[in-house]
């Protein structure tokens, strides 16, 4: 086996794709294969004799199963719903006027490079104003307050990969935990240049994160709950109800959690205000 090579863990029933990214040696000097998930924001690892080589499927099938597909085109008819009201809006206003809506402007930061450029597709199919960088989890507190600064965002996302390393140690000790002390030293951050949970909008996690650490820091949002994995878009599903809800609107809490791909044990967060806003006119030159 070798780096790049699609595997499933026996052990586990082959219940997730991972990609090998690397392999290190155990306290018992033995060879362990370092393991992302292809579809899921977690890194594993795992003896070679419980690797089995796999088929990789369509990427469009990994990511886009029957119900993530669902909330993606739920997410793409809200879209087009809003270009609709748009577009109703423009023969009650003056002849050489026309409305226009802005939704929140994001800046993820993630720690997987491929996971970004699927995210930031997503943005630009739901008409949602992204950038996106790609930074290690553990360099991400030291650049994001420059990021913070220079893009100016509505809603930040902070996300990569994350896993708890010891299912029988101490849930509420960050030192079982492989990035979430790095995500909630981002948040803090992030805080440190807007403390206004309105003003920033903060999502932060990946799989079986520290939620409640990092709801303390300062995120409106994050993952999770139940220790369990969360989808690679779920972040997504998260920052389109917040990005499009005008700014008048407190969204409801469970319906931001509705809207993800796993839920309330894989995500959860505050009462937090809309970013979206109808602005007119586009141009009075033409």
């Amino acid at each position: 086996m070798k780096v790049g090579d699609i595997v499933a863990r026996k052990s586990y029933n082959k219940d997730i794709i991972f990609k090998i990214v690397g392999f290190s040696i155990d306290e018992k000097n033995e060879k362990i294969v370092i393991l992302k998930g292809v579809a899921f924001r977690i890194i594993a690892d795992a003896y070679l004799d419980d690797l089995e080589i796999v088929k990789m499927p369509d990427i469009k099938e990994v990511f886009l199963d029957k119900g993530v597909e669902t909330l993606l085109n739920q997410s793409m008819r809200k879209a087009q719903e809003r270009q609709k009201k748009m577009n109703r809006a423009v023969p009650k206003l003056q002849a050489n006027a026309n409305v226009y809506g802005m939704p929140g402007k994001v800046l993820q930061i993630d720690g997987d490079k491929e996971y970004l450029k699927i995210c930031l597709d997503v943005y630009t199919e739901l008409g949602i104003p992204a950038v996106g960088v790609a930074i290690p989890e553990a360099n991400q507190y030291k650049e994001v307050r420059a990021l913070l600064e220079k893009h100016n965002p509505d809603i930040l996302v902070i996300t990569g990969h994350d896993a708890m390393t010891s299912r029988k140690g101490n849930i509420t000790d960050l030192s079982n935990y492989k990035n979430s002390m790095n995500f909630i030293k981002t948040i803090k951050q992030a805080r440190k240049w807007q403390p206004n949970l309105d003003s920033l909008v903060i999502f932060a996690g990946a799989c079986q994160s520290n939620y409640e650490q990092l709801i303390k820091a300062g995120a409106n949002y994050a993952s999770s709950p139940g220790r369990i994995m969360i989808h690679a878009l779920d972040p997504v599903f998260v920052v389109e109800k917040i990005a499009c809800s005008r700014i008048d609107t407190i969204v409801p809490i469970d319906e931001v959690i509705e809207q993800t791909v796993t839920g309330i044990k894989g995500v959860g967060g505050s009462e937090t205000r809309g970013k979206f806003r109808w602005a007119m006119p586009k141009s009075v030159l033409y």
